[in-house]
């Protein structure tokens, strides 16, 4: 009898997995290079190569010296994302689904300049970036939490939607590229793709610390949002840190009674504790907030609400961010129309409450958060799709 394979062959056990060096400080790398007695120019060479140029490969750092990009490949990985799909056009909102290394499909969306997202100028793209793949919390009108939370994203994965955002429009034919501000395509951040920011806390900071740093990103905090939908503990924590990250609620509703509907975790953190926190965060940051509220047919778009909602931006010092809901395959709500939404926002506007009818650019591309993900992952199975390697093509929505 021929014995088992596994009994003749020992086993062998998998590769150490490296840290990405896009998860390292500056003083980290410093460190690293001090004691390798590498020159410090070489550090600001590489630091080009990663946030600058965006390199795909160590090969491709060129003017490192080979010896020096072997240690570097020895200590550390430098991963990519796989560009799935793509949907949208450079005149309206682009939607990038990305494979990681996993196999894990995550989203990130690409908004053209709109002087009414958050009251700033029109000069610029934002990207609306994710930090989880999937989300624990629950949302009911939500799509990225219908597959259940599958894990945190690591803080190169969280900056690498830029970069590779960045990277792909970098190599498109001059008259398909969209024009530049300063230095970068991305030069305002919105954190509120799939998953809950605050609840990836210690990876997001990293993160968006590597972004904002001259040597990095080089993206001014104050064009950094970052989003929550009420983890009163960690907006605490955030109104500590020394960055002027802005901060958005997903709120959707104004009382206990309409989020406890739709909000699973405003039972953990009522309206009462969610307005202390906020509260809290004004205080020490002295910057105002934004209040996201996404309209949903006969849920939260009765007038009553709306100045329920006016008075809670009035004790905040809030501006408030009004979307139309993004329908989603499975679940049942539904979009007030068009009047409605006026109506709710003039009534929201009469106390002079700062408010925006965000009128979505994305409805035709799965826009809702975790929707293309969703979408895409059923089509793969429908088809028994394995190989991802390249680009795929599904039908319009």
């Amino acid at each position: 009898m021929t014995a088992p394979l596994s009994t003749l062959t020992p086993a062998l056990s998998p590769p150490p997995v490296l840290p990405d060096i896009r998860d390292q400080s500056r003083e980290t790398l410093a460190a690293a290079f001090n004691g390798w007695n590498v020159p410090a120019y070489r550090l600001t060479q590489l630091l080009q190569w990663l946030y600058e140029r965006r390199a795909p490969s160590w090969d491709a750092m060129t003017n490192l010296p080979k010896s020096l990009r072997d240690q570097l490949a020895q200590t550390w990985s430098l991963g990519s994302f796989t560009l799935v799909l793509k949907q949208g056009t450079k005149e309206a909102t682009q939607k990038f689904l990305w494979r990681l290394s996993d196999g894990s499909l995550i989203e990130s969306v690409l908004i053209p300049a709109n002087p009414a997202l958050y009251g700033e100028t029109a000069d610029r793209h934002t990207l609306c970036v994710s930090t989880q793949v999937g989300c624990a919390y629950g949302c009911r009108f939500c799509a990225s939490g219908l597959d259940g939370w599958k894990r945190n994203l690591q803080p190169w994965e969280i900056a690498g939607q830029i970069l590779e955002i960045e990277r792909w429009h970098s190599s498109l034919p001059k008259g398909e590229q969209s024009p530049l501000t300063g230095d970068r395509l991305i030069n305002n951040l919105v954190i509120m793709g799939m998953g809950e920011p605050l609840a990836n806390y210690d990876n997001l900071m990293i993160a968006l610390r590597i972004l904002n740093a001259p040597w990095g990103g080089n993206i001014g905090a104050r064009k950094i949002t970052i989003s929550t939908s009420g983890l009163v503990p960690k907006i605490r924590q955030l109104a500590e840190e020394p960055e002027q990250f802005r901060l958005a609620i997903s709120l959707h509703g104004a009382t206990d009674a309409v989020r406890n509907q739709i909000m699973p975790v405003n039972r953990k953190y009522p309206v009462a504790e969610l307005s202390a926190a906020c509260h809290y965060y004004v205080s020490r940051k002295g910057k105002m907030i934004t209040l996201e509220y996404i309209l949903i047919q006969g849920v939260n778009d009765a007038l009553p609400e709306a100045k329920i909602l006016a008075d809670l931006a009035w004790k905040l010092h809030a501006k408030v961010n009004l979307i139309p809901y993004n329908t989603v395959e499975g679940l049942t709500w539904k979009r007030p129309d068009e009047k409605r939404c006026i109506t709710f926002a003039k009534a929201v506007r009469r106390d002079g409450t700062s408010v925006t009818l965000r009128m979505e650019k994305g409805h035709d591309i799965d826009a809702a958060c975790g929707q293309l993900r969703l979408k895409t992952e059923k089509e793969l199975t429908a088809t028994a799709v394995s190989d991802l390697s390249q680009p795929i093509e599904l039908a319009p929505a």
